[in-house]
């Protein structure tokens, strides 16, 4: 089979195609043959050797992947031969709380990913696919769409009538969208690009703040909601961001510290966290049963994520320089056939 591998060094063109041997599963285990896989900004700097510099190499990338059962090892029953499946980010978190063995079984990191023709993962490491996804949409899912679930549904119990402040149109921002809207919450979403905006109302969004021509969004957030602030953050930026969301959020409200897409260190006064009582609440991803209660909120409401652009498998560095790029709306996907 085929595969991509980072393989002496860290790095964009340190990732080699290169040939293996098609895994056989033992007991318990399933062999899936990949269809999709879904790219998100942790492989980027998995890749880059930003994320564990550690990390021993060579090393199969990519967490979220979609494919079809093609053989089973003794004992299985979970899942059956022709299923199709996805991945779970973490192999060993299916419900509960996360310890230090989960994450340890995180996929693309330390453990070998999806971005081969074939792979073996336990059967407790695969979740059925809903019919009305196409195998792209279904390999968004994993982590992105289980992050936004956790930190609005599992561990923001949002309500109707609350109001969400997101920020960019990334993959989670996107998912967060949508079950926000599903949830009947208001939205504000902020980005630096006008037709990006414009793209986010469209999909439900009630107001949409250009932070490169109103770089005090978190002022503009108070106006909207007539100086209350809002609910919920759906933090992705991290450092350069907190301090504004710490600003843009209500008395009581929430925050749900998600990514570092400005940087992971910054100077942050924990006075707002006192004086506002907020809650503030690190996600990564979530556990199986999380997956297993978005998908049945997906499949009753049709949700479909929101696709930027795929590339074939074999153009995975490609694929990541796009990602690094940051001109994609939603989710950027590889097909394997």
């Amino acid at each position: 089979m085929k595969a991509i591998e980072i393989q002496n060094n860290f790095g964009l063109d340190c990732l080699r195609l290169c040939d293996r041997q098609i895994p056989t599963p033992s007991i318990g285990q399933v062999l899936l043959k990949l269809h999709a896989a879904s790219l998100n900004y942790r492989d980027l700097l998995v890749v880059q050797g930003r994320y564990n510099p550690k990390q021993k190499l060579p090393l199969i990338p990519l967490s979220d992947g979609v494919g079809e059962i093609v053989a089973v090892g003794e004992g299985v029953t979970r899942v059956k031969v022709g299923e199709r499946v996805a991945s779970i980010f973490f192999q060993k978190w299916l419900a509960g709380k996360p310890s230090k063995e989960v994450f340890r079984s995180t996929l693309g990191s330390p453990v070998d990913g999806v971005l081969a023709e074939y792979i073996v993962l336990d059967e407790n490491g695969v979740i059925p696919v809903l019919q009305h996804l196409f195998d792209e949409e279904a390999a968004t899912l994993p982590c992105a769409a289980v992050t936004a679930w956790n930190a609005l549904i599992t561990g923001g119990n949002l309500k109707a009538g609350d109001t969400v402040l997101l920020q960019g149109t990334g993959g989670v921002s996107l998912f967060a969208l949508q079950f926000a809207k599903m949830s009947g919450a208001r939205v504000i979403i902020i980005s630096s690009s006008e037709e990006k905006l414009e793209k986010a109302l469209k999909l439900g969004a009630t107001d949409g703040i250009n932070y490169k021509t109103n770089p005090n969004w978190d002022e503009q957030v108070y106006q909207l909601t007539n100086g209350v602030g809002v609910d919920y953050v759906v933090e992705v930026g991290g450092g350069g961001t907190l301090p504004k969301s710490f600003r843009a959020v209500s008395v009581g409200g929430h925050i749900s510290l998600i990514g570092v897409l400005t940087g992971n260190t910054a100077e942050v006064n924990p006075l707002p966290i006192l004086h506002k009582a907020v809650t503030v609440q690190g996600v990564y991803v979530g556990s199986r049963e999380m997956f297993d209660q978005m998908n049945r909120a997906i499949e009753l409401h049709g949700i479909k994520p929101i696709v930027d652009r795929t590339f074939h498998f074999t153009e995975a560095r490609e694929a990541l320089e796009y990602l690094a790029s940051g001109a994609h709306f939603g989710k950027i996907c590889l097909r394997f056939d």
